[in-house]
């Protein structure tokens, strides 16, 4: 394995990879919990939780690993509602349900998704997870002051050099560098995040340079040599997720898994189809009729009113094309292994391209 570094030490794991964060389906528990005890660091995505299914998570997590764990939430602001632009998604789904049969949503005014509380950071504070991690926004002085003050590390994404120096002035003690190839929501906040996107390899080095607080590499990452390029670059670690997603622990469906293991760098596209948000996810008919005129859509979530179910009936009949599978550019490198192997092989395939590089 590699030698510890600021992160490892910081975080008490073996190998500096971060298994990101993400919401499927089903509970990410056995997963997460696998590259834990395999030396990593494994992530729930907690934003989708209620405080009582949180419990039972962390519950769960601390019985499968004794290791720590990485718990992460968004900081989105409660939606606006806009009647002239949910007449606008209206309009460009209406086509799409008639084919399928569906009855179009009233509107796209309510969302179930709640925003970042006390009563979640008092379930944080009183359960203590290794690392708390956010992703959307800068976590407030209260927020943060209040995990370290437990002892729990602290990690927020910035998709530009300002978003970074902004989550370092708060106090936040990682700072997760989001390339645009990473798969998901972009994690911007402090940006057009519409319109900008700097790649892993501009933005990696620039934010290590503005930052005196340990950096890991996210987006586009699949193999050793991408983990190697970002720890030359100055990232201390990486944060991956499309890599994990076909690990034989991952709670996906086989049609889901087939999509992975076939997918090539030109997949995906960026939309805010799916939730009303920037996200990287595999391009569909339903997401390139909606980038028609590249129309302005209901806030985040509230898109996920009208393309939930089409996502629902994807997932019924097995038509992937109706289906929001989120996943990056590099996706084309993912293999089937356990996590505890890929780890492995990510340690092995890393200290080889240095060695080779050494001479």
């Amino acid at each position: 394995m590699w030698p510890g570094n600021n992160l490892t030490q910081l975080l008490g794991i073996d190998v500096p990879i971060i298994q990101a964060p993400m919401i499927l389906q089903a509970p990410l528990v056995p997963l997460a919990a696998a590259v834990s005890n395999a030396g990593g660091m494994g992530s729930l995505g907690c934003a989708e939780m209620s405080v009582s299914e949180l419990e039972q998570r962390i519950s769960q997590m601390r019985t499968a690993t004794q290791s720590p764990f990485n718990l992460n939430f968004f900081l989105h602001q409660t939606p606006q509602y806009d009647p002239q632009l949910d007449a606008v998604a209206r309009d460009l789904v209406r086509s799409l349900y008639d084919a399928h049969n569906l009855t179009l949503p009233h509107d796209a005014s309510s969302t179930d998704l709640q925003t970042f509380g006390d009563e979640t950071l008092a379930v944080l504070m009183r359960e203590r997870p290794g690392m708390v991690s956010f992703h959307f926004g800068c976590p407030t002085a209260h927020v943060l002051d209040a995990l370290h003050s437990v002892g729990i590390i602290t990690a927020a994404t910035a998709t530009t050099v300002r978003e970074a120096i902004a989550l370092e002035k708060a106090g936040v003690m990682i700072v997760v560098a989001q390339g645009w190839e990473a798969g998901g929501h972009r994690g911007s906040f402090e940006t057009n995040f519409e319109d900008t996107g700097v790649g892993t390899l501009a933005l990696v080095p620039q934010i290590v340079d503005a930052v005196n607080v340990p950096v890991i590499a996210a987006g586009g990452i699949g193999d050793g040599r991408a983990i190697a390029a970002t720890r030359a670059l100055g990232a201390s670690g990486v944060w991956m997720g499309t890599a994990f997603l076909s690990c034989q622990e991952a709670p996906i469906t086989a049609l889901h898994r087939t999509a992975i293991l076939s997918a090539t760098d030109e997949d995906t596209h960026l939309s805010r189809a799916f939730s009303g948000r920037p996200c990287r996810a595999r391009q569909t008919p339903y997401s390139q009729h909606m980038a028609c005129g590249r129309s302005n859509l209901p806030d985040f979530p509230l898109m996920y009113n009208y393309s939930g179910p089409l996502k629902k009936l994807g997932i019924d009949s097995g038509n992937l094309d109706l289906q929001f599978l989120l996943y990056g550019q590099a996706a084309g490198l993912n293999r089937e292994l356990t996590a505890a192997q890929l780890i492995a092989e990510l340690a092995l395939e890393t200290a080889r391209v240095f060695a080779d590089i050494a001479g």
